[in-house]
């Protein structure tokens, strides 16, 4: 038999993207999960990892995936419909370990890329476990360009797959995530029925981790009708994520108290929440939570006042929402650098970041900020 150099490029890339994983991904469940191997995954996949050294740090693990990170697509693009069922498993062992490195870098088309691959190859593989990857990390895509109908969609799909397989622990997941896009859909009755079976599930388990997030979208949750109380749920989650030493949840709970504060109208009281979240984020890497950072900050600021600050962070958001061609970041930004401009008396250029801002959030589920742009913009209301 001859050399494949594909499937070598192939075995290769799957083997460094587990070392990604645990480099990036704290240890645990999480981890654990998204490392254990599918029906299809090939079985000389362990001792490929074996054989490449671990990165010394997330920073590390991150600038390799900044730099292969197109290469990864192209491969993946070239061989995922490969007649070779060899080729095609390895496809899917490498999205499915790479994928929490794409979706914390924020790159939107290229988790596109991959997670479509992966959904295509993990059906003709007949591998469900893979399916469900595939399906949740599309979802997690749809959520973080503001579609959330359609992330709740696909989320349930997986959700019925791991019931299916009897995975607990990704039944656990899918849950949370399902309260999380409820509550942002405004169905607040049906979100705190699947976070409340998602909390008993991590109990069940023994995830501290787990119940640290369902602690943070408890408070989400709570939030539209006593924010008091959410932050009383954030900061259970900050105290899990501290004594577990969970720098994603730290960041993730002083972001969400801040956005607590905002919604009581204390931006004095949100800035050092969210300025807080920023310095534990660092360089771990999450769009997600820095994106949602960012925004508070950008708010609190102009709340304050501090306009001359707040147009600086806001242009930072903005260049780093379009660096990783985020249309949905861009389009929350600009309706706040709209109101920047206009407090400077300058109302036909935040007419214009309002426009621009409308258009991005065009075909999202982001009614409550498009509502309000349109007011700005003084269009009738839809619906």
């Amino acid at each position: 038999m001859g050399i494949d150099p594909a499937g070598s490029a192939l075995r290769w890339y799957a083997a460094v993207a587990e070392r990604v994983l645990t480099a990036i991904v704290e240890p645990g469940l999480d981890q654990d999960d998204r490392r254990r191997p599918t029906s299809a995954q090939p079985p000389d996949h362990a001792a490929e990892v074996r054989a490449i050294p671990a990165f010394e740090c997330a920073e590390q693990a991150f600038a390799w995936g900044d730099m292969e990170l197109q290469n990864i697509v192209t491969l993946v693009e070239r061989y995922a419909d490969d007649a070779d069922e060899r080729r095609a498993a390895r496809v899917s062992a490498l999205v499915r370990l790479l994928f929490p490195y794409v979706r914390r870098s924020g790159r939107v088309a290229e988790m596109e890329a991959l997670g479509r691959a992966a959904l295509r190859v993990a059906r003709r593989l007949h591998d469900e476990a893979a399916e469900a990857y595939a399906l949740g990390d599309l979802a997690g895509l749809h959520f973080l360009t503001g579609r959330q109908n359609e992330a709740l969609a696909l989320n349930d799909e997986a959700l019925t797959i791991w019931r299916r397989l009897e995975y607990v622990s990704w039944m656990r997941r899918c849950l949370n995530n399902r309260g999380l896009l409820l509550e942002g859909l405004s169905r607040y009755e049906e979100s705190c029925l699947a976070l409340r079976q998602s909390l008993e599930y991590s109990r069940q388990l023994s995830d501290p981790h787990g119940e640290a997030v369902t602690h943070s979208h408890l408070g989400n949750l709570y939030e539209h009708t006593d924010p008091r109380a959410a932050i009383e749920q954030h900061r259970r989650s900050l105290a899990i994520g501290v004594e577990i030493g969970a720098v994603i949840v730290q960041h993730s709970a002083h972001c969400n108290i801040g956005y607590a504060h905002l919604a009581l109208g204390e931006p004095a009281a949100a800035l050092p929440h969210v300025e807080e979240s920023l310095r534990i984020l660092g360089r771990h890497g999450d769009w997600h939570g820095e994106s949602q950072t960012r925004l508070g900050l950008v708010r609190s600021l102009r709340l304050l006042g501090r306009t001359e600050r707040a147009g600086h962070e806001c242009a930072e958001l903005l260049r780093r929402a379009d660096a990783r061609a985020d249309r949905y970041t861009g389009g929350l930004a600009r309706h706040q650098h709209g109101l920047l401009l206009r407090e400077r008396g300058r109302p036909g250029e935040a007419y214009d970041q309002w426009r621009a801002a409308l258009d991005a959030l065009d075909g999202t589920d982001e009614t409550a900020v498009a509502a309000e742009l349109r007011e700005l913009l003084g269009e009738p209301r839809k619906g």
